[in-house]
Formats: structure tokens, sequence, C-alpha cells
């Protein structure tokens, strides 16, 4: 009877030590390569939108009144006088001061005054005020330099982010209502719509008024010698009607 050898091949097919070990030691690396790979494409996709989002939200802003108010103050610390001829409308201004500053003026002459004498004086202001413009002017750049006062001069970006602490601006519209407290009393600005910016078209401040009143008393009679017979003080005489 035949003996059967039982053959052990000890070292093994040189397969199974020398490559399954690679494809078993490689799969790791390649999943933490395809997961990074994802990671990085959305943070480019969150960095694109918020680039993308930031500029349209800042293209908005510099719509707003607000984005004018900084550049008004902005302007006031650099002491830019070419700034604040485009973002203030005097002649706007000068008109809408009409009404108050003819009322000032007729009340300094006291018990002097008629309805006659205010006509006279409501037609004679308007008038005046043309040429009182660079007056209104000045005075309305004086006045924002006073809010631009409350802080210090501060890079731009600081006057955008400050604008709400000194000012408080209310929008309806093409319209635009600003209350700018000051130390001892408050202003209030509207501006009025212009392309993709805004104007200051009128201030009412009682200080700012009574500066341009005293302007106008110059080109008034002095209180206290009036002449009765001065056209400006002339009792308006009625039309005698015609016999038929």
């Amino acid at each position: 009877m035949a003996r059967q050898r039982i053959v052990i091949n000890v070292d093994g097919p040189p397969s199974q030590t020398t490559v399954r070990s690679p494809r078993t030691s490689g799969r790791k690396p390649r999943r933490w390569l395809r997961v990074l790979g994802i990671i990085a494409g959305l943070i480019l996709v969150v960095v694109v939108v918020a680039t993308v989002g930031g500029f349209l939200w800042w293209r908005n802003y510099q719509t707003t009144p607000a984005y004018t108010l900084a550049l008004l103050i902005d302007a006031a610390q650099r002491n830019d006088p070419a700034e604040f001829e485009k973002r203030i409308n005097d002649d706007e201004i000068a008109k809408n001061m009409v009404a108050s500053v003819s009322q000032k003026a007729a009340g300094r002459y006291g018990l002097a005054m008629n309805s006659s004498v205010q006509s006279q004086i409501d037609k004679l202001v308007p008038s005046l005020l043309p040429r009182l413009k660079q007056t209104i002017h000045d005075e309305v750049v004086k006045e924002i330099k006073q809010v631009a006062a409350k802080s210090e001069p501060q890079p731009f970006i600081l006057v955008l982010v400050g604008v709400p602490k000194l000012v408080t601006v209310t929008t309806e519209g093409d319209t635009a209502k600003v209350k700018a407290p000051l130390s001892d009393r408050a202003i209030e600005l509207t501006m009025q719509r212009d392309a993709d910016r805004w104007k200051v078209t009128e201030v009412k401040d009682d200080v700012l008024v009574q500066r341009v009143v005293d302007n106008v008393m110059k080109e008034l009679p002095a209180i206290g010698s009036i002449d009765s017979n001065s056209p400006l003080f002339k009792k308006p005489q009625r039309r005698k009607s015609r016999s038929r």
C-alpha cells in the first residue's frame, strides 16, 4: 500500500501577502480625500454666497439716507465743501425756510405789526432769500458739523457704523426724516431721494432760523424807526368801485 505525502507550502502564494495588504491599507486615505474635497467645496460655496450677498447688501445700503448722512458727517470731519455741495439742496432749503423766516422777522416788530405789514414782509422775504442762500448753506454746514463733533474723527467705515448712534432716521417712500440731538437742542432734517443718493431739502431748527432772520433784518427798516409813509408799512388802499 502506497503512502501519501502531505506537502504544506509554508511560504504561500506571494499575491496573498504582497497584494492584499496595500488594498486594505489604501482605502482609508482615499475616503478621507473624498471627504476633504466635499468639505472644501462646501466652504467655497459658502464663501461665494457670502461675498455675493455682502456685495448686494452694500449696494443697497449705499442707496439709503443713512449712507448719505455718513457721507455728510465724514465730509464735516474732513472739511470737504465739495461733498456738501452734492448732498445739500440749497434752493429747497431756502424755499422751505421762507414761512418761518417771515414769521420770525415780523415778530420782531412787536406792536408795530399789523396784517398789512405782515403781508408786505411775506412778499419781501422770498426776494431776499436767494441772496442769503450762501448764508443758509453755511449755517446748515455748521449744524452738520455740530452733529459730527459728537464723535471723534474716524475712518469712514467707523462713521457708517456710528451713524445710528448719532441720529434717528425714519424713511417713507422717497422722503426721510432725520432727528439729530445736539448738546442743547435737537434739529430735524428732511431728505429727498436723488437718483441713488439723498439730499437734504429742509432743516428745522429755531437757532438756525434766528441766524437767518438776523441777516434778513438788515434789509428791513430798523425797529423803532418805522416810517408810516414807508411803502413797506403802508396799508393797502381799496380800489374804488366805478359807478355805472
